[in-house]
């Protein structure tokens, strides 16, 4: 397995993490992903660490906790000084008003739940699920930072940030030289390329690293859809319990993408799915991409995506056919690239 520095931070993270949302399946939501216990959790925990995969992200909110005990349950087996734990907060967690968001009296009462549920004293990488508007910036990252210093956490990262929420929270950090995000958990996949406009170029220039989720579009390249296969009638995708909403994938654009996938496919003896992973891992500011598994055989088969590379012309032709039309002003600036010398992921 390949490690990379998790942004400017001086953490090894291996580029294949393991997510555990399929863990628990509490709710319908859930269910839909995967409804995986213990056990079975146990097992598929072991694969990945024989692969060299010690990276485990959950949320407090994957199954209501559910998702979280599981994993607790399933590692307790391993050295934790060998595992590294990445979870998130801010979304909804009960219903009591002050049950959300990033405020000092939130995340001290998630922490603790985190912390129990996993059944481990420190967290390694803590997410802050999404930007908290309501919240003053410098109140989310000042009880960050007391976390950090307390022992309870290792390193904090973002997830799902506009790049103005990331750049504002960087300069609060700098200001008052508290601890900073040294990742940002993002979608990014081959359907859908937004994360190049903004967030890429300001993670190239803060040394943020990226830990990626759904890189597979939610199930779409996973080697079911395809303009020469019947659309499914059921599954994941199908049944609404796809982290990415079906408006943000256009059935042609989708269609073209998986083209290139099978024609790459043919011509290196990977899967669909192995091969849009493994362009994802040519990409800059990429340092670990978080793969799903329900079962055994489809961990083993997203293991597969590592250790070999897509040729520079094979990764021409994948991105070729995921282009789509940049939003102002980054139409703009492409129009002028004599002006300005074009970023260094072009």
């Amino acid at each position: 397995m390949e490690y990379r520095q998790l942004g400017a931070s001086g953490l090894q993270v291996p580029v294949l993490s393991f997510g555990t949302a399929t863990f628990g399946g509490s709710n319908e939501f859930f269910k839909a992903w995967g409804s995986t216990q213990a056990e079975e959790a146990k097992r598929l925990i072991d694969i990945c660490m024989e692969a060299g995969v010690n990276l485990f992200d959950t949320a407090d909110i994957y199954s209501d906790g559910l998702a979280e005990e599981v994993l607790g349950k399933a590692i307790a087996g391993h050295n934790r000084d060998k595992l590294l734990i990445s979870t998130k907060a801010t979304f909804t967690f009960g219903d009591a008003p002050n049950n959300q968001g990033s405020s000092r009296h939130h995340l001290l009462k998630q922490i603790e739940g985190s912390l129990k549920r996993l059944g481990t004293d420190y967290i390694d990488i803590y997410h802050m699920h999404g930007f908290d508007g309501n919240t003053p910036v410098e109140e989310t990252l000042r009880t960050l930072d007391d976390l950090v210093q307390s022992g309870k956490v290792r390193y904090i990262a973002a997830s799902n940030f506009s790049g103005w929420h990331l750049m504002k929270s960087e300069a609060v950090s700098e200001k008052y030289g508290w601890n900073r995000y040294v990742a940002h958990q993002v979608y990014y996949s081959l359907t859908n390329r937004e994360y190049e406009w903004e967030l890429m170029p300001l993670g190239i220039d803060k040394k943020i690293g990226a830990i990626v989720w759904s890189p597979l579009a939610g199930g779409r390249l996973g080697g079911k859809f395809s303009r020469t296969k019947d659309w499914p009638d059921s599954g994941r995708v199908i049944g609404g319990g796809s982290p990415v909403p079906e408006s943000a994938v256009e059935k042609e654009h989708l269609f073209k993408i998986t083209d290139a996938l099978e024609a790459v496919a043919e011509e290196t003896g990977k899967t669909v799915p192995q091969v849009a992973i493994n362009w994802l891992l040519q990409r800059p500011t990429v340092s670990s991409i978080i793969i799903g598994a329900r079962t055994e055989e489809q961990l083993k088969q997203n293991l597969e995506a590592v250790g070999w590379n897509l040729t520079t012309e094979q990764v021409k032709k994948l991105d070729a056919a995921s282009e789509i039309p940049p939003i102002y002003p980054y139409w703009h600036q492409r129009q002028n690239l004599t002006l300005n010398p074009p970023p260094v992921f072009y």
